[in-house]
């Protein structure tokens, strides 16, 4: 529990055996339910989440897709594992390293205190980006980031790529009506969906994490 919620977090893996068990291994003890959604990857990643759901199966959980059909349906899938659980606020922590657990408060933060029903981070706002962030990455992300600025209308969000989210129940509903799109423009896609239906959306500011052993 996080100030009364019931937190669940999804983490969407295609072939991280050589990061998911630090990621899994970060996150807060107060996490509720860690949903791992295997995107049908062809290493170890769901040998080594599965070690996980075996030592605490009221914790963990573990869903393969059985076939790879993109980072998206990955999360729609840990999503809806997560609502029917019973969630109150679902985040999602990519398999990779890349999302601070240590940020994971102040994600969850603008969702479960009620001023939010989205809350998404923003790399671009602290002056490390600039240092740490890959420059083909940053550019296209600032490039995406305008594009859904006009297609969403949320302009004050940036870094619209940015995939570490925290959603209420009442917002991942409404999501899951619709379903999600499966591949990488999913985030982008999210915040077109939740400003049709009128859903107030928080930026988070938070470091860029790169060169931790990930995949390029």
């Amino acid at each position: 529990m996080y100030k009364d919620s019931r937190i669940a977090v999804v983490v969407p893996a295609f072939n991280e055996e050589g990061q998911l068990g630090r990621v899994l291994e970060g996150l807060p003890a107060w996490v509720d339910r860690v949903i791992v959604a295997d995107d049908a990857s062809t290493d170890r990643t769901a040998e080594i989440a599965r070690g996980y759901a075996e030592r605490d199966p009221r914790r963990f959980e573990v869903l393969r897709l059985p076939e790879n059909r993109g980072v998206g349906a990955a999360i729609e899938a840990g999503y809806r594992s997560a609502f029917a659980w019973g969630a109150d606020v679902t985040a999602v922590m990519a398999g990779d390293g890349q999302m601070d657990p240590a940020e994971l408060p102040a994600l969850l933060d603008p969702v479960a205190n009620g001023q939010a029903d989205y809350a998404k981070g923003n790399r671009l706002v602290l002056g490390d980006a600039w240092q740490t962030m890959p420059a083909a990455r940053l550019l296209g992300g600032a490039v995406l980031s305008f594009l859904t600025k006009v297609a969403s209308g949320y302009w004050h969000v940036s870094d619209s790529q940015n995939g570490y989210t925290a959603i209420s129940r009442r917002a991942l509903e409404q999501l899951l009506r619709e379903g999600l799109y499966p591949r990488y423009g999913m985030p982008n896609d999210v915040l077109v969906r939740l400003n049709v239906h009128n859903f107030t959306v928080r930026d988070v500011p938070m470091r860029a994490v790169y060169n931790v052993g990930e995949r390029v």
